[in-house]
């Protein structure tokens, strides 16, 4: 067993991670997908719309070598699932949830990262769950990676795709509205944006396996027909990512993955004003494929963003956002304003239960920036620790105070000014910093 403090050290190495993508891979996941409908048809289940024409994503925007430490790849998790209202606890803490896996991943710069000893037990007995999880964490840190290249003059956010969608559909029988009863979606949207002008919006689904480069092939195969399953202006015209990271139990992790282009996914709308609040919409589902033969074609099972609904779902979209962030700081009063009904305001205004709340309450200062947020204290390795996460301090003002507008002006104008340190002297851990102006450290707490 590894001593605290090497473990916090770990968590700030940079390592090598494999990233897989090629006309080879594209081939395979097809075949996955052809048997996959094959035995779906034999077994007289619905057939399935997957995204067509997967494509490798080119060498040139992707690299074939990624480096990052195991601590970006947790903050980008734990970023991720703060509206995720998955575990038992009805607080703000389900984001603390990423920090059961700081000592599954190990490298170093002149290596791949991999599962580290505790990674490999842990994958025994829980391999769906960290799988799952750990792939969401790298799938999005280098999705972000990979638009911020393409679009350097934007911004890139990632918002849950469930909490953003609830706004409008009836997700599962329990939502209010009209139910559309197809469970396909995409985990996450990727919103590429800067103030004052139309964004993109990519679905991305990322899923994870312990098995091998098989099972990768057949993830991605589903995975085209969750992004599939949301289309934003013209059919079958709005950009995905996929992702299936596969994390062995004797060798390097490595990161598949595949994109799909067209020329949608834009929301071109009039602009309106963020600082509003959002209210539900009624969104009949259904994509509505084009007419044949002058004969309207039936709706598709899905969730269609039609030009109507442009400058609506913007909205919904930096609003999440908004509400992600202050729920990462551990905010209740904050997050409750930035949420419809349908998207869960009550889950986050209401009593929760001991030990699983979170409140804003600490302060840190890191690189001569002051951040806020809320921090929680536990054994590592009989050790105790102390983890904190938040938002640099003005930033967070203006959300308190709903000047979303403010707050997305000036991280697009400070989006690459954040310090690059990954260990902060004086805190004396592992430090994460995100454009968004978020943060994730942790440090070894002495008597």
């Amino acid at each position: 067993m590894k001593i605290t403090a090497e473990v916090l050290r770990d968590l700030a190495e940079p390592s090598n991670v494999a990233v897989h993508s090629n006309t080879e891979l594209a081939g395979d996941v097809s075949i996955a997908a052809a048997d996959d409908d094959k035995q779906r048809e034999e077994k007289e289940l619905d057939r399935l719309r997957r995204k067509p024409g997967l494509d490798p994503i080119p060498a040139k925007d992707l690299g074939r070598l990624a480096q990052l430490t195991p601590w970006d790849v947790l903050h980008s998790f734990g970023r991720a699932i703060t509206l995720a209202r998955r575990g038992a606890g009805r607080g703000l803490a389900e984001h603390w949830g990423c920090l059961k896996y700081n000592q599954a991943l190990t490298g170093n710069a002149d290596s791949f990262m991999a599962l580290s000893a505790e990674g490999k037990e842990t994958a025994e007995y829980y391999k769906a769950l960290q799988s799952g999880e750990l792939g969401t964490g790298f799938a999005l840190a280098l999705a972000t990676r990979l638009l911020s290249r393409r679009y350097p003059n934007h911004f890139v956010s990632i918002v849950p795709a469930d909490t953003a969608l609830r706004a409008g559909w009836a997700l599962t029988s329990r939502d209010s509205g009209p139910k559309s009863g197809y469970r396909y979606r995409p985990q996450f949207f990727a919103e590429v944006w800067r103030p004052g002008e139309p964004s993109r919006v990519f679905p991305i689904a990322c899923k994870g396996n312990h098995s091998g480069l098989s099972a990768s092939h057949t993830q991605l195969a589903s995975a085209s027909a969750h992004v599939e399953a949301v289309h934003i202006g013209a059919w079958d015209e709005t950009p995905c990512l996929v992702f299936s990271t596969e994390l062995p139990l004797d060798g390097p992790l490595a990161v598949h993955t595949l994109e799909a282009g067209g020329e949608g996914g834009w929301l071109d709308a009039p602009e309106r004003v963020l600082d509003h609040p959002l209210e539900d919409e009624n969104v009949y589902p259904g994509i509505q494929p084009p007419s044949q033969n002058d004969k309207p074609a039936e709706p598709e099972p899905g969730y269609h963003v039609s030009p109507e609904l442009y400058g609506w779902f913007q909205h919904v979209l930096a609003h999440t956002a908004a509400a992600g962030l202050t729920a990462f700081a551990g905010d209740t009063s904050a997050t409750v304003q930035y949420l419809t009904k349908r998207q869960g305001q009550r889950h986050f205004a209401r009593l929760t239960h001991a030990a699983t709340d979170s409140v804003q309450d600490a302060r840190h200062r890191f690189f001569g920036i002051d951040f806020v947020g809320t921090d929680h204290v536990f054994r590592l390795n009989r050790k105790r620790v102390e983890a904190f996460s938040g938002v640099a301090e003005d930033l967070f003002r203006h959300l308190e105070e709903g000047r979303v507008e403010q707050y997305r002006r000036e991280i697009y104008a400070r989006r690459s000014t954040w310090p690059r340190g990954i260990w902060a002297p004086r805190w004396n851990g592992p430090v994460s910093i995100h454009p968004d102006g978020s943060v994730l450290a942790m440090r070894l707490l002495r008597d």
